[in-house]
């Protein structure tokens, strides 16, 4: 599970896991318009993908929530531009 590059395809590069790695993967720069994508869930990290391929759910049945929120990295920062 990861979230990705925003531009004029779906899912672009480059891949932005939900989960730490240190020092690995590309530098950000400014310019980069990227989604990030948590899932949290109650129970276990662990998940499945039903037969449409497309929804994915926890082994354990436990309640789940998945966002998006997309991110522009800026000279100065980054700037939320999903709640604006």
């Amino acid at each position: 599970m990861c979230g990705h590059g925003i531009g004029t395809h779906l899912h672009e590069d480059p891949d932005i896991p939900n989960f730490i790695q240190k020092k690995r993967g590309i530098k950000l720069a400014a310019g980069m318009t990227l989604a990030v994508e948590p899932m949290i869930n109650i129970g276990t990290y662990k998940v499945c993908w039903l037969d449409d391929d497309w929804t994915v759910v926890t082994y354990d049945g436990s309640l789940s929530a998945h966002y998006e929120n997309t991110i522009l990295i800026t000279e100065e920062g980054c700037e939320i531009l999903s709640i604006l």
